[in-house]
């Protein structure tokens, strides 16, 4: 059961040390590689990542803020949030890859430390609006942050054809924490109290998750059951991390996804998103 007060600090260690063998390891033409992320070739993804140890520390550790677009809606904020990504990347394209490793060497760590020295339950800077909340403990940022590293840092991968991080040890906790959308996703969805639903990530670092629609109306993660639930779907693991980050949409992969029982619960599910996309 996907639970947000797990800790991640040593999770993101991991996951910059797995970062910096894969950049040192690239050879010239595979900086050029397109990757999944739209416009983004494996170059821009490592300069995105760049940018997100670099707004961590410059932002929240030294409190340095720059103005900031108010925004009316999510969909504005979304927007504006892509611009700001998209205007660091445009300019990252001065960098050499050469320039751009030994800035990930640098401050990797620094970000790390910063991440571990917060107080987990403390209120974070930033809610996470994709679960549905209003205010968030640094844990849960912590473990947002954990979800973008994943992603991008497989988003190269993916593109190398590399061996990815689809697995126990990393695979398994994204799944955890982006699981944590599904109560969201399905905020105006009625139903009996007591229904059912489960979702199966097959492979190596899946699982299965329980949402149940609890008596005081609202939907909520649970341990499996060991009854048959009103809706079940199953996905790849292959694609599930791209399913939930909109990479790829439910009928971009129709036939390798599984669904029984009310096919309408299923596809609710099927169009969970965990980032701001």
């Amino acid at each position: 059961m996907a639970d947000p007060e797990v800790d991640m600090t040593a999770g993101l260690l991991a996951l910059d040390h797995q970062l910096l063998e894969l950049l040192e390891s690239l050879q010239p033409e595979d900086w050029l590689r397109p990757t999944v992320a739209r416009r983004w070739n494996v170059k821009d993804v490592a300069a995105h990542l760049l940018d997100g140890n670099l707004r961590a520390l410059s932002m929240l550790r030294d409190g340095y803020r720059t103005p900031f677009r108010e925004t009316g809606s999510h969909e504005e904020l979304v927007a504006y949030l892509n611009e700001l990504n998209q205007d660091w990347v445009h300019a990252a394209g001065r960098l050499s890859p050469r320039i751009l490793i030994f800035l990930h060497q640098v401050t990797g760590p620094l970000y790390c430390s910063y991440m571990a020295s917060l107080p987990p339950l403390d209120k974070a800077a930033f809610a996470v609006t994709w679960a549905g909340q209003t205010q968030s403990t640094n844990r849960m940022h912590i473990a947002r942050e954990y979800t973008e590293k994943f992603l991008h840092q497989q988003q190269i991968r993916d593109a190398l054809g590399r061996k990815g991080l689809l697995n126990v040890e990393f695979y398994h906790p994204f799944l955890d924490i982006c699981m944590l959308a599904l109560p969201h996703t399905f905020r105006e969805v009625r139903a009996a109290v007591g229904t059912n639903l489960s979702v199966t990530i097959s492979g190596e670092g899946g699982g299965t998750w329980w949402l149940s629609n609890s008596p005081s109306g609202s939907w909520e993660l649970c341990p499996p059951g060991t009854g048959v639930p009103e809706a079940a779907v199953e996905i790849p693991g292959t694609e599930a991390w791209k399913l939930f980050s909109k990479s790829i949409r439910a009928e971009n992969i129709k036939d390798s996804i599984v669904i029984r029982g009310d096919r309408g619960l299923a596809l609710t599910a099927l169009d969970m998103v965990s980032f701001m996309a």
